[in-house]
C-alpha cells in the first residue's frame, strides 16, 4: 500500500486558488510529481503569450508541467498519466472525462469552497456573499461526472466574524483556499491509507452558481443620493461579493466609476473609493469635486 511519502500525485490547477493550494501542499511535504496547468494565454495591451501563475510556480519548484488544449486522444493522455497514483484538482478550467477521473488507483480529489452541496459551480465564494450567507467552508470530494456532485471527503467551516461581514471576496477567496489546502493535507494521508469512507451528498439540497459577469457588477444608484437601509445593505454585498473580477461600478452622465472601496455609516451605502472612466483612483469626495468643475 502506497504512503504520503511515496505517492506520484498529479495536480491540476487553475487561478486564483492553484498556486496557494500548490503552496500548502509543497510546504506539508505533498510535492506533486507533475503539475497539469491551462495553456499559455494572450495578455497585456501587447497580447503576448503569458504563463499561467500554476505553470511559473512549477517550474521556480523544478515540478515538470503540461499544458494540454483538451484531451480528446485518450491514448495519448492515458500514455502520459497512467503511471500516478492520484489526481488533485483545484479550480482547473478543463472538465476532465470519467475514463480519466478513475485513470488512477486512488482516482481524483476535488477541493471545492463551499459547504457542498450547497454553491455548486464556478462563483460559489462570491455567491455567498452575495447571498448574504456566513456559513461558509470548503469541501474535498471524489470527482464524477457531474458538476460538484461526487461523494464528500473531507469537510470544514471556515468561521467569519460579525465585524468582518460582509467580507471582500477576495479576502474569502485566500481564507477558503488556506482552509481548503490544510484539509486537502490532512485527508490525502487519510484518504490512500483507506480509513475514509467517502459519503453521498444530499443531492436534493444542492444549490447553484453562475459565473459573473461586468453586467452582474452595475450597481443601480445615483451617486449623489446613495441609497439606505435594506437596500445599502444590498449594495454593500455586492461591491464586497464581486471585488476584483468582476468589479462594481456605477454610471453617471455617460461614464463609467468603477467602486473599489464601500462601507455603510449610520445606515447609509458610503462609497470610499472610485476609478472614474479614464482616470486614476481617488476618494469618492474628490470625485464628487470633479463633477462640478
Amino acid at each position: 500500500m502506497k504512503t504520503a511519502n511515496d505517492l506520484r500525485f498529479v495536480f491540476f490547477g487553475g487561478e486564483p486558488l492553484g498556486v496557494p493550494a500548490l503552496k500548502q501542499l509543497a510546504a506539508s511535504g505533498l510535492l506533486p510529481a507533475l503539475v497539469v496547468a491551462n495553456p499559455d494565454r494572450p495578455s497585456g495591451r501587447g497580447k503576448r503569450l503569458a504563463p499561467p501563475p500554476v505553470k511559473e510556480w512549477a517550474l521556480e519548484n523544478d515540478v515538470p508541467v503540461w499544458q494540454p488544449e483538451n484531451f480528446k486522444d485518450q491514448a495519448a493522455v492515458v500514455d502520459k498519466l497512467a503511471a500516478f497514483d492520484l489526481f488533485v484538482v483545484v479550480a482547473y478550467n478543463h472538465i476532465l472525462p470519467t475514463w480519466l477521473i478513475e485513470l488512477p488507483t486512488y482516482r481524483t480529489l476535488n477541493v471545492h469552497p463551499s459547504l457542498l452541496p450547497k454553491y455548486r459551480g464556478p462563483s460559489p465564494i462570491r455567491s455567498a456573499i452575495l447571498a448574504d450567507d456566513k456559513a461558509v467552508g470548503v469541501s474535498v470530494m471524489l470527482l464524477d461526472e457531474k458538476m460538484d456532485h461526487g461523494p464528500l471527503i473531507a469537510q470544514t467551516k471556515v468561521a467569519i466574524t460579525e465585524a468582518d461581514w460582509p467580507i471582500d471576496g477576495q479576502e474569502l477567496d485566500m481564507l477558503l483556499v488556506e482552509a481548503g489546502g490544510t484539509l486537502l493535507t490532512e485527508t490525502i494521508p487519510q484518504w490512500i491509507a483507506g480509513t475514509i469512507t467517502p459519503q453521498e451528498q444530499e443531492h436534493v439540497s444542492a444549490t447553484y452558481t453562475k459565473k459573473f459577469s461586468k453586467v452582474d457588477g452595475e450597481l443601480a444608484i445615483d451617486p449623489l443620493a446613495l441609497p439606505s437601509g435594506e437596500a445599502a445593505y444590498e449594495r454593500l454585498l455586492q461591491v464586497r461579493a464581486l471585488a476584483g473580477v468582476p468589479g462594481t461600478y456605477f454610471m453617471y452622465q455617460g461614464k463609467r466609476a468603477k467602486v473599489t472601496a464601500a462601507t455603510i455609516e449610520n445606515d447609509t451605502f458610503v462609497i470610499e473609493r472610485v476609478i472614474p472612466e479614464g482616470k486614476s483612483e481617488q476618494t469618492f469626495t474628490e470625485y464628487l469635486r470633479s463633477l462640478h468643475k
